[in-house]
């Protein structure tokens, strides 16, 4: 029997690892390599060519976001899924618009990734059902949640990223350590989230978005 390949995306080497463990365990799969970050990802992906590449969300430079967009950009039969500790109904949107079409939080059975890696081969679109009640919930929020919502899908997906280290209560030093960018940088983002969401000052941004963070966490 040809073993379906699979490449990991995390840029903790031990979760790859279990999961790697896990992976192997299967007579039809067979994990073909692993990357800490996107850069090292698509230059193994080039070479090695696998049936379904899992990608995690946090990853330092590029996001996980990001690199399933270049994925799907240079290869499109390449099937993707995300196992991520992030939950938000706007993170799962960005991913499944950037091509992923699985989306499973880390900390599910095992069960539950074989049969999520075993369905997104197949073709089909699979969610834990964490993941799936958090999108119903979404999906019948307030009046008010809607229109914050639409307000933060203006952002760009760097803005989004930087919107939820805000939230975290990260200074714009931590958040630049966090994604490899200078403080300048992340100031110059911060300026641009809160005229996109109507904030005045930095204080407010913070409220703002940690509101959210509360609203959707």
């Amino acid at each position: 029997m040809k073993k379906r390949e699979i490449f990991l995306v995390d840029d903790h080497p031990i979760i790859s690892e279990g999961l790697e463990q896990l992976i192997n365990q299967e007579n039809d799969l067979h994990v073909c390599g692993s990357a800490t970050d996107a850069a090292m990802a698509m230059k193994s992906i080039r070479i090695k060519r696998p049936h379904l590449v899992i990608v995690d969300i946090s990853l330092g430079g590029k996001s996980g976001i990001e690199l399933i967009s270049e994925i799907k950009h240079y290869f499109p039969d390449i099937r993707i899924l995300v196992l991520s500790m992030h939950t938000q109904a706007l993170v799962v949107d960005r991913a499944m618009r950037a091509g992923a079409k699985g989306y499973v939080q880390k900390g599910e059975a095992t069960n539950v990734i074989i049969k999520a890696i075993r369905t997104v081969l197949s073709g089909n679109i699979y969610f834990s059902s964490t993941i799936s009640r958090t999108l119903l919930s979404s999906f019948y929020s307030s009046k008010k949640g809607q229109n914050d919502q639409a307000l933060i899908e203006t952002l760009t997906q760097r803005e989004f990223e930087i919107f939820q280290l805000i939230a975290k209560g990260l200074s714009s030093g931590d958040i630049a350590g966090t994604l490899n960018i200078s403080a300048k940088t992340v100031d110059a983002h911060r300026e641009k989230i809160k005229e996109k969401l109507g904030v005045k000052n930095s204080r407010n941004l913070y409220v703002y978005a940690a509101q959210w963070l509360n609203s959707v966490g």
